[in-house]
């Protein structure tokens, strides 16, 4: 079982996302588990004050560190001092397949810190063992979308969750490659026909279609890809034939 812990001052917002369709069935057959912890349960004051302005000044409040520490302690309790912390941060290192793979095979609980505001005071940082995690290049309002997105991400790998352990095998990113196209019914759409190959009942024709068709699609949208890419001297030779064409 994959075991997520989220610390944010909107736990109804992650609640909300998780308790939906293929995540809300991921815990009810015991494959996932999260629980949330709402971060003011953790302040001592009358105010339930989880923030206050930067010293130094500057526009903006920072999170305290006092509730964050008391909130990692909690949960560091509940699950046993087997926890590895997570901050979504567009500082961190970018999120991506390998490290959502790696988060579904993780035997700790994966413990979220979802900031808000102008961010969280800099001792949160030095003072716990986490890891900053960004998913993307981007500013947003606070740590539970990237949180959920990285726990959508790692959740679906999970055996059995998805059904079809070859939806997952074929999808994007696998072998550094974007997925090839997909078609469905009806066969033609406003002059629109689904590729000859794709019905004709040769599964090892498809195959190679969908093969061919996944490096050119990388190498047309994500050729950044490509260069980590396992590709054979064939598929070498073609990618060098798309290039030229560029050029020419």
């Amino acid at each position: 079982m994959m075991r997520c812990d989220v610390i944010s001052l909107f736990p109804e917002m992650v609640k909300a996302v998780l308790g939906e369709s293929i995540l809300k069935r991921a815990q009810e057959r015991q494959f996932l588990e999260v629980m949330t912890h709402q971060l003011r349960d953790f302040t001592h004051d009358k105010h339930h004050m989880t923030d206050d302005v930067p010293y130094g000044g500057g526009g903006g409040m920072l999170l305290k560190p006092e509730p964050i520490f008391a909130a990692i302690e909690k949960v560091n309790a509940l699950r046993g001092n087997d926890i590895r912390i997570i901050m979504p941060t567009p500082q961190g290192k970018p999120f991506d397949q390998r490290l959502a793979e790696e988060f579904s095979r993780e035997s700790r609980a994966l413990v979220f810190i979802c900031g808000h505001y102008e961010g969280i005071d800099a001792r949160v940082n030095e003072g716990l063992f986490l890891e900053e995690v960004s998913v993307g290049d981007f500013v947003l309002t606070g740590g539970e979308l990237p949180a959920i997105a990285m726990i959508d991400a790692a959740a679906r790998l999970l055996p059995g969750v998805l059904g079809s352990a070859a939806s997952i095998e074929e999808e994007s990113f696998e072998d550094s490659l974007l997925e090839y196209p997909h078609y469905t019914r009806p066969f033609e759409f406003k002059g629109m026909q689904v590729p000859e190959v794709l019905v004709s009942g040769n599964h090892a024709e498809i195959k190679a279609w969908r093969r061919r068709h996944a490096i050119i699609n990388t190498h047309q949208k994500r050729p950044d890809l490509l260069s980590d890419a396992v590709l054979t001297f064939g598929e070498r030779e073609q990618l060098n034939l798309l290039n030229e064409s560029e050029i020419a």
